[in-house]
C-alpha cells in the first residue's frame, strides 16, 4: 500500500468554515464592530436598560438558542476524523467507489454513542454503544450506522417507539436515568420475547466497554452489494479494533461515572492527541443470492446474527481515526447519519427493522436541525458537488441563480439532468416483489431462544458469572415480582442454568427444566476472552512516597513507554516527591485527583522509608486493594512486596511475601527480589497485556 500522503479532502473542505477569532476585532453577526460586550446600553448610568441595544439583544437572542433538541437515542456521543483504506479491489462484489483502489484514502467520520442516556448521563454506564461511520466518497455520502452489538432487540421497526418509552425513564419520576433496571423495561422485555438475544449481548461485558478504541462495531442490518454486472450478494459489516475487545467491570463502571463521567470521550481524545491513532479493520460477511435460505435462521431477522464459523468474516480494510473534531457542537451534535445515504453499490434489503429506519433518521433530523437543508451544515456536506433543484426551508446557505426550482423543465432544458447507472447514477436492484397486503410475520422469525442459547454457550467462565451478576441488578431492581418471574421463566428456555441462577438472585422460584431441543455448539467468535491482546495504550499507576528507589522507577517507567505504555506517578501531593538519594520525580496526580479505577495496572517500587509511608496512608493501601480486586496486574519490588502483601487477602497473602525467588509470578501478581528489573518488567507487560486475571474473582477477597 503506498504512504503517498495525499490532502484529505474533507478536511479541505471544512477549512473553509474554520474561523478562529484570533486577533480580530469583535463584531455583532452582522460585521458591525462592538466598542463594549460587559456593559449594557441604558439611560443614565443607573437607569434601565434600552432596547434599542441591538448588541446585547443579539447576544442574549444567540444564548437562548444555543441549544437544539438532542437526540430521542444515542444523544451523549463523541465525534472524530479518519481516513479509511480498502486492502483489495471488491469489485467481484460492488461497483460501491471507496472499496476499488487500495490507494485511495477515504475521509470518514466517527460518532460513538451510548443509546439510552441524556446528554449529561455518563459514559460507562451499561448500554448499547453506538458507532456510526459516515464515508464521504467520490459517490456521495455512505453512512454505516452500526452499533457494537450485531443484532438488535426487535424485528420490525414498528416496535421502535415501544422498545425506546420502556427502556428510557419512567414518564410518572423520570426516573432511572441512563438505566434498564426498572420495571417498564422488564415488563416489555416479557412481553417481546424476540428480545431475548439482544438482552444477553446487552447484559454481558459488551455493555461496559473499556474503551471506545477496544469495542467492536456492526451494521446490524443485512445489505445488499451489488456490482458493475448488476449481480448482488447479501452482507454484513464489521468494525474490529486492532486493539481487541474489552471490558470494564460493573463495579469499576459505576465508579467511573462518578470520578469521570466522560471517561470514554477523554480516552479517545487523548488517544489522538497522543498520536496513538485509534485503528479499526472493516470486515464482510457475505452470502450469495441462491443461499439465503441454507441457514436454520432468516439472514433478514435484525435478532439473529450470522455465525463466523458458517459464513466467515473477510476482512477488506481499515479506518484509521486521526484528528479530532474542532467543535464538539458544530460536528458531533450537527453530524447527521442516515441509514438512507448509501452509494451505487450498495442497497438495501427487506430486513424489516431497516425498512422503517429508512423513515425515521431523516425524520428526526428535520425537527432537531431545523429543516431540511441539514445536509448543508459543514460536517454533513458531501465532498462532491451538490445539484438539484432544491432552493428553500430553514437555513439554506447555497445561493442558488436563475427562476428554474422545479423539474422537468424547458426554460434550464432540465439542468441539473439525472445520471444513468453508466454515468454513476444509482439504481435500486430490481428485486421481484409480489404478494398480498398483509400484517404478517414470516415463520422463519419465529424463533427467539437458538441464537440467546448460542450465545450463553460461547461465555467464558468469567463472562458468565458477570451476566449472573448483571441480571440480579437489572431484574432485582424490578419491583413488580410477577414481571421477576417471567424474566425467569423466558430465559429458562435460553438456560436453565442461567434462569436458576437469575432467580436465586432476585429471590423468586426456581422454574422446572424445558426441553427446547438442540443446544448450540459454542462459536469462538463470541466471547471476548478470544480477542487480541497488547499492553499499548494501557495505563499504569505508581504508588510513590518520599524516599523511595529512584533507578527501580527509572527503569521500569523506561521499559513501559519504550513499549507504548503510559505511566502516571501519584503522590499524596502534586509537585514533587524524591527518592532515597534526593533525586526529584514529577507527581502526575495525588489522591484526591484520580482513583484505581483510571488505571490498568500498578507498580510499588522498593525503598522502605516509602513503603513505611505507605504503609501508613489508607488511600494508599484502598488503592492497592482495589487494584487486586478487579484484577487488574500489580508489580512491586523489594519492599514494595510488603505493601503488596499487606494489601492482599489471606487466601492470597504469603506467597508473595514469602517468595525467596528473584522473579514471582502469580495470577497477575508480579514481584521482584532484585534490583535490576528488566526481567520483572518484560513479565508484567506480558500479565499487563492480558487485560485481567479473572481468576483472581473466585478468590476470598473480604479482605480486599
Amino acid at each position: 500500500m503506498s504512504d503517498h500522503k495525499e490532502p484529505n479532502p474533507k478536511e479541505q473542505q471544512l477549512k473553509g468554515f474554520h474561523n478562529h477569532n484570533e486577533s480580530e476585532p469583535l463584531t455583532t453577526d452582522q460585521g458591525t464592530k462592538v466598542t463594549d460586550t460587559s456593559k449594557s446600553l441604558t439611560a443614565g448610568e443607573r437607569g434601565p436598560t434600552l432596547m434599542e441595544d441591538f448588541h446585547l439583544r443579539e447576544k442574549i437572542t444567540h444564548f437562548d438558542h444555543e441549544r437544539i433538541p438532542e437526540r430521542i437515542v444515542h444523544a451523549r456521543g463523541f465525534g472524530v476524523h479518519g481516513e479509511f483504506q480498502v486492502y483489495e479491489s471488491l469489485n467481484d462484489l460492488t461497483s460501491a467507489s471507496f472499496l476499488q483502489d487500495p490507494n485511495q484514502k477515504t475521509p470518514v467520520f466517527v460518532r460513538f454513542s451510548t443509546v439510552v442516556g441524556s446528554r449529561g448521563s455518563a459514559d460507562t454506564v451499561r448500554d448499547v454503544r453506538g458507532f456510526a461511520t459516515k464515508f464521504y466518497t467520490e459517490d456521495g455520502n455512505f453512512d454505516l450506522v452500526g452499533n457494537n452489538m450485531p443484532i438488535f432487540f426487535i424485528q420490525d421497526a414498528i416496535k421502535f417507539p415501544d422498545v425506546v418509552h420502556a427502556i428510557k425513564p419512567e414518564p410518572d419520576n423520570e426516573v432511572p436515568q441512563a438505566s434498564a433496571a426498572h420495571d417498564t423495561f422488564w415488563d416489555w422485555v416479557v412481553q417481546n420475547r424476540e428480545s431475548a438475544h439482544m438482552i444477553m449481548w446487552l447484559l454481558s461485558d459488551r455493555g461496559i466497554p473499556r474503551s471506545f478504541r477496544m469495542m467492536e462495531g456492526f451494521g446490524v442490518h443485512t445489505f445488499r452489494l451489488v456490482n458493475a454486472d448488476g449481480q448482488t450478494h447479501f452482507v454484513k459489516f464489521h468494525w474490529k479494533p486492532t486493539l481487541g475487545v474489552h471490558s470494564l467491570t460493573w463495579d469499576e463502571a459505576q465508579k467511573l461515572a462518578g470520578t469521570n463521567p466522560d471517561f470514554h470521550r477523554q480516552d479517545l481524545w487523548d488517544a489522538i492527541n497522543n498520536g496513538e491513532y485509534p485503528e479499526f479493520e472493516l470486515g464482510i460477511q457475505v452470502i450469495k443470492e441462491n443461499e439465503q435460505f441454507d441457514f436454520d435462521f432468516d439472514i433478514l431477522d435484525p435478532t439473529k446474527l450470522w455465525p463466523e464459523e458458517q459464513v466467515p468474516v473477510r476482512v477488506v480494510g481499515k479506518m484509521t481515526l486521526n484528528r479530532n473534531q474542532d467543535n464538539f457542537f458544530a460536528e458531533t451534535e450537527q453530524v447527521a447519519f442516515h441509514i438512507g445515504n448509501v452509494v451505487p453499490g450498495i442497497d438495501f434489503t427487506n430486513d424489516p427493522l431497516l425498512q422503517g429506519r429508512l423513515f425515521s433518521y431523516l425524520d428526526t433530523q428535520l425537527l432537531r436541525l431545523g429543516g431540511p437543508n441539514f445536509h448543508e451544515i459543514p460536517i454533513n456536506r458531501p465532498i462532491t458537488p451538490v445539484h438539484n433543484n432544491q432552493r428553500d426551508g430553514f437555513h439554506r446557505m447555497t445561493i442558488n441563480q436563475g427562476k428554474v426550482a422545479y423539474s422537468p423543465n424547458g426554460l434550464q432544458h432540465n439542468n441539473p439532468q439525472p445520471s444513468s447507472s453508466g454515468e454513476g447514477g444509482f439504481e435500486h436492484h430490481p428485486e421481484h416483489v409480489d404478494g398480498a397486503k398483509v400484517r404478517r410475520q414470516s415463520v422463519s422469525f419465529q424463533d427467539h431462544y437458538s441464537q440467546a442459547t448460542l450465545f450463553y454457550n460461547s461465555l467464558s467462565d468469567h463472562e458468565k458469572r458477570h451476566l449472573y451478576k448483571a441480571f440480579h441488578f437489572e431484574v432485582g431492581n424490578v419491583k413488580d415480582p410477577s414481571i421477576k418471574q417471567q424474566v425467569v421463566e423466558m430465559f429458562n428456555h435460553v438456560s436453565h442454568t442461567l434462569a436458576k441462577q437469575i432467580a436465586r438472585g432476585v429471590g423468586v422460584k426456581e422454574p422446572e427444566p424445558v426441553h427446547d431441543g438442540a443446544n448450540p455448539t459454542p462459536s469462538q467468535a463470541l466471547s471476548q476472552a478470544n480477542t487480541t491482546y497488547s499492553p499499548k495504550t494501557r495505563k499504569v499507576a505508581i504508588l510513590l512516597g518520599e524516599g523511595f528507589e529512584y533507578h527501580e522507577v527509572d527503569q521500569f517507567m523506561n521499559e513501559m513507554m519504550q513499549n507504548g505504555v503510559h505511566v502516571e506517578v501519584i503522590h499524596q501531593t502534586l509537585g514533587e516527591v524524591k527518592s532515597a538519594n534526593q533525586e526529584p520525580v514529577m507527581v502526575h496526580q495525588n489522591y484526591a485527583t484520580t482513583h484505581p479505577v483510571m488505571y490498568d495496572g500498578l507498580f510499588i517500587p522498593g525503598g522502605q522509608q516509602h513503603i513505611d509511608q505507605l504503609l501508613n496512608h489508607y488511600e494508599a493501601n484502598t488503592f492497592v486493594k482495589e487494584i487486586f480486586v478487579h484484577a487488574k496486574t500489580i508489580g512491586a519490588s523489594q519492599e514494595g512486596v510488603g505493601l503488596l502483601a499487606n494489601n492482599l487477602p489471606e487466601s492470597f497473602q504469603t506467597a508473595p511475601e514469602q517468595a525467596t525467588d528473584q522473579l514471582f509470578e502469580d495470577l497477575g501478581i508480579i514481584t521482584a527480589r532484585t534490583n535490576d528489573l528488566s526481567s520483572f518488567s518484560q513479565t508484567f507487560l506480558t500479565a499487563l497485556s492480558k487485560h485481567r486475571h479473572w481468576e483472581r474473582e473466585t478468590i476470598d477477597t473480604k479482605q480486599a
